[in-house]
């Protein structure tokens, strides 16, 4: 690791720093690396074959189909900067002699960073908020008493809360495994 590029505050906590993080994930070819590693699941990765991965995901073709120059252009750019980059913030591992890369332990302090949101999607935090207001008006009308919550027995209305909190929290951690780095397929663009 290069003391020039990280502060000695990092060095010392072993913590990065949130905009060395997201200058890090800026760049797309970065984030494919840090994908297929993941899928790897801390094995280490002959060059090549990563090379071939990232290729095929940017030019949406099968590597065996891309014209040499197109992967060369992919395997220069992730030999000279990406993998270096990424190797001195201590998020994988790059023998350069070998050919060989492996994710890190550090590796995962990034995921909280690769959250995917679709534009068209409502914020986790707002469904919760909304269950919850949700959840207030039932009990409020368990409470008055309104027909036909009003009817409900304690235990029933505990379990109809539980039922909404849990199906929601079921979508919400499939939704969640869909948009993770390392899922199966390829990564989101």
């Amino acid at each position: 690791m290069s003391v020039s590029k990280l502060d000695e505050e990092e060095l010392e906590t072993g913590e990065l720093d949130r905009d060395d993080v997201f200058e890090m994930l800026s760049n797309q070819r970065r984030r494919w690396v840090l994908h297929y590693l993941k899928r790897e699941e801390g094995e280490r990765v002959d060059l090549r074959t990563l090379v071939d991965s990232v290729s095929s995901w940017e030019y949406e073709t099968p590597a065996d189909e891309l014209p040499w120059k197109k992967r060369k252009r992919v395997y220069t750019s992730l030999r000279q900067s990406h993998l270096p980059r990424l190797d001195e913030t201590g998020v994988i591992e790059y023998d350069r002699n070998r050919g060989e890369v492996a994710l890190t332990d550090e590796a995962r302090k990034l995921q909280l960073y690769l959250e995917y949101v679709p534009e068209d999607d409502i914020p986790w935090s707002h469904c919760y908020l909304g269950l919850s207001g949700v959840g207030a008006v039932i009990t409020a009308l368990a409470w008055v008493p309104v027909y036909p919550i009003g009817e409900l027995s304690a235990v029933a209305l505990g379990a109809l809360l539980t039922a909404m909190f849990g199906v929601s929290a079921i979508v919400h951690t499939y939704y969640l495994r869909r948009n993770r780095i390392g899922h199966e397929g390829p990564p989101k663009r």
